[in-house]
């Protein structure tokens, strides 16, 4: 390596500070807020966004009237799925946003899977394992479908929660 190289490192050195940090990672996140089960509210590098979890889709939660949308009644188990999410995902949260090939939903919300930064816990493939969510691939987002289709499944099998609510 040349002294261009080590001339910069040697001058940080000296005067006592660190060279220059690099830019914050993309796919680190902090929840903001969630909305429902598989809709959440996330801060990026100070900036909002709004998540769409890939893999699945959790009843609706019941929505007054806004513009031209109609209030609706929430879905059978709607309540409990946000319930649920929000226990996994508290304000504050840290999480890793994984992207899959498709970016953004017609909506223009964020497409992820989300993990929790301690590793501890894959939200979608969680949804599904504990009968808060169903599978819902749409291709070409479907790098976790066998998991999240088998874990839907079992849950099915054993009338955990919405299986057996509804």
């Amino acid at each position: 390596m040349g002294v261009r190289f080590w001339l910069p490192l040697a001058f940080a050195a000296v005067a006592g500070c660190a060279p220059p940090a690099t830019p914050a990672d993309p796919s680190l996140a902090v929840v903001d807020r969630v909305l429902d089960g598989d809709t959440i509210d996330v801060m990026i590098g100070g900036k909002h966004e709004r998540v769409r979890l890939i893999g699945i889709d959790t009843p609706e939660i019941a929505h007054p009237s806004s513009g031209n949308r109609p209030a609706n009644d929430a879905e059978c188990f709607g309540d409990e799925a946000k319930a649920f999410t929000q226990s996994l995902l508290a304000p504050g949260t840290q999480v890793r946003l994984e992207r899959d090939v498709v970016p953004r939903d017609d909506y223009g919300r964020l497409l992820a899977y989300v993990h929790t930064v301690d590793g501890e816990t894959f939200v979608n493939l969680e949804l599904a394992v504990q009968g808060y969510a169903q599978p819902l691939t749409i291709e070409p987002n479907a790098t976790f479908a066998p998991t999240i289709v088998h874990a839907a499944r079992l849950a099915e099998q054993g009338d955990a929660g919405l299986w057996g609510a509804c």
